[in-house]
């Protein structure tokens, strides 16, 4: 300011000559300069003073972010360290549910009293899986709960091969799956141990393995005449030594009650050649099992306690971009049958071999790619010592089945269903020996 009024001094005495009305004219804009300036200088102090409280905020916020991570850090941190990212970074979480709605002409049940009557049932199933990959390690961590209601027609109908794998009736949340899997030698010999699901790995099949998706019958999920324990307690072996070439073993407990381990044993081998004839891929798995489950023989009602055993195939070949054809064959031994292995309401009977075969098509072909055509046909045939002891007919019970998947969006499929049954339980129901027709619904909803 100082030297603003020495300057304007300076010209005022340089014009001495200046009359006194001018004289006036420069005070007056001394004077404004100087109300210009207070202004200038309240609104230099209004900005300091918001420079300073926005720099006490961005103070605040920077201890707010560093208690976050410092939290973040305590919850992240196992005994070795690993942060928060880590334990996140591999993680997946998939859940789905599955509803199926199905009817029938004939309700066949052996004690029912009004048998040959309609009636249409349902059922639900509700799946989590929880997995974390540890890659580092080439290890993998997998967590399956289920959940469900209702038995469906399957505690309405007696027959060899029930008509709804998916039906769950538990109406809690259990706990299915819990395994670790190590992989070594450049995931050529892979471990997994745990509670295991023995279908998971053995008697696979491409287009033939899937409830929630594929088939529903159970003689085209897996085949009848393998005797899989429940999921259980057990480990899985398998080595690829090629690309073309898996070798498969498990050990599981053939009981599922986790007593006394060791007690029954559930033990199979695998062979999977992995085809690819004109760039179309295809499996071809053949395999044998051995249960040491207490086995009654049929002919001496006294031995109780034998073991059982069988094998079987499994093939699925991609004839063309579209269309996928599989063939399952399996065979055990017929002359015991497993007391608690039974058809509705908890009769005994033994089957010593089954077959079934069908195709898949997509979509694609009628300009729906992500819909998908299933036809399936297939037998089971009761064993001969079973037949000889009831004298009973026993024959070959058939299976037809035809669904038709429709993909309504990335959450949501619809699936009709068709199943035809010729010669239900061996045709050896008291006073109905019909063929049973059964038309559903399954409603897929992934998430």
């Amino acid at each position: 300011m100082k030297l603003l009024k020495c300057f304007l001094l300076t010209i005022l005495l340089s014009t001495g000559g200046l009359v006194f009305g001018e004289e006036m004219d420069i005070k007056e804009v001394i004077n404004n300069l100087q109300k210009r300036i207070e202004i200038l200088e309240k609104k230099v102090s209004g900005t300091t003073s918001y420079i300073e409280s926005q720099e006490r905020i961005l103070r605040l916020q920077e201890e707010k972010i560093k208690d976050y991570e410092s939290k973040l850090l305590d919850l992240g941190y196992s005994s070795k360290g690993f942060q928060a990212k880590e334990i996140i970074q591999g993680l997946e979480i998939g859940a789905s549910a599955t509803m199926v709605v199905q009817g029938t002409n004939n309700v066949n049940r052996f004690d029912e009293v009004d048998k040959k009557r309609r009636q249409t049932d349902a059922s639900y199933s509700l799946d989590i899986t929880l997995s974390k990959d540890f890659p580092e390690q080439n290890g993998k961590l997998f967590l399956h709960l289920e959940s469900g209601e209702g038995e469906g027609l399957e505690d309405n109908l007696t027959l060899y091969s029930n008509v709804n794998y998916d039906a769950n009736n538990e109406n809690n949340v259990s706990l299915t799956e819990l395994w670790y899997e190590q992989a070594f030698w450049e995931d050529r010999l892979i471990v997994n141990f745990g509670k295991l699901d023995p279908t998971a790995y053995f008697d696979k099949n491409e287009v033939a393995n899937d409830e929630t998706t594929q088939f529903l019958a159970r003689i085209f999920r897996n085949s009848p005449v393998i005797e899989f324990p429940d999921n259980s307690l057990g480990i899985k072996i398998g080595y690829l030594p090629k690309e073309w070439l898996e070798f498969g073993y498990g050990c599981f407990e053939g009981d599922s009650d986790w007593e006394k381990i060791g007690d029954s044993v559930f033990n199979i081998v695998q062979v999977t050649f992995k085809t690819n004839f004109f760039d179309l891929a295809g499996n071809w798995r053949f395999l044998g099992w051995h249960s040491n489950n207490n086995h009654i023989k049929w002919l001496d009602l006294t031995k109780e306690k034998e073991d059982s055993y069988g094998f079987g195939l499994s093939f699925d070949q991609m004839i063309n971009d579209a269309v996928t054809i599989f063939l399952r064959y399996g065979w055990q031994e017929e002359k015991f049958y497993n007391p608690e292995i039974t058809a509705v309401p908890d009769l005994n009977y033994s089957l010593e071999h089954s077959y079934s075969l069908g195709f898949h098509i997509k979509g694609n072909l009628w300009g729906r790619d992500n819909d998908v055509l299933g036809l399936a046909f297939g037998q089971v045939f009761a064993s001969d010592d079973y037949k000889k002891v009831n004298e009973i007919k026993a024959k070959s019970e058939t299976h037809i089945e035809s669904y038709y998947r429709i993909k309504v969006n990335e959450h949501l499929s619809l699936s009709p269903d068709l199943q035809y049954i010729i010669n239900p339980f061996g045709k050896d129901i008291i006073d109905d020996t019909k063929s049973i027709f059964i038309g559903g619904l399954r409603v897929q909803m992934d998430y």
